[in-house]
């Protein structure tokens, strides 16, 4: 999937802060995406997205990506309850920590990083 391929413009100094929380989830945590090319919210969405996963060092087998179609029927949509893309769940040990879904109030980066710190997660 495209919109997966990681920003070359997102700058991982401006966002220390991020980076640092997806650091500290390395061993830790899993990411869950689904998401689509087709979709224009994933487009702009999570190229920045993985940027900051990928400047924090996040190992691959530590993401899962799920593409969906344009019914948003994929893998593990059911599952997940995942009725909107892209969704961004973390989990730790099968427990859901963090969930993104289409949009928030703040970049998916940002917006996962901050509520892995708030609820003091990483910890």
């Amino acid at each position: 999937m495209e919109s997966t391929e990681p920003s070359q413009t997102w700058d991982a100094a401006a966002h220390s802060e991020v980076v640092g929380a997806l650091e500290a989830g390395i061993a830790e945590v899993t990411y869950r995406v689904w998401g689509a090319d087709w979709c224009g919210d994933c487009r702009a969405v999570l190229p920045d997205f993985f940027a900051a996963l990928e400047a924090a060092g996040v190992p691959d087998e530590e993401v899962e990506v799920h593409e969906v179609d344009e019914d948003k029927d994929g893998e593990k949509v059911a599952e997940y309850d995942v009725t909107h893309i892209p969704t961004i769940v973390v989990e730790r040990e099968g427990e859901e920590l963090v969930r993104f879904e289409e949009s928030e109030d703040r970049p998916a980066a940002r917006y996962v990083a901050d509520r892995l710190l708030e609820s003091d997660v990483m910890a």
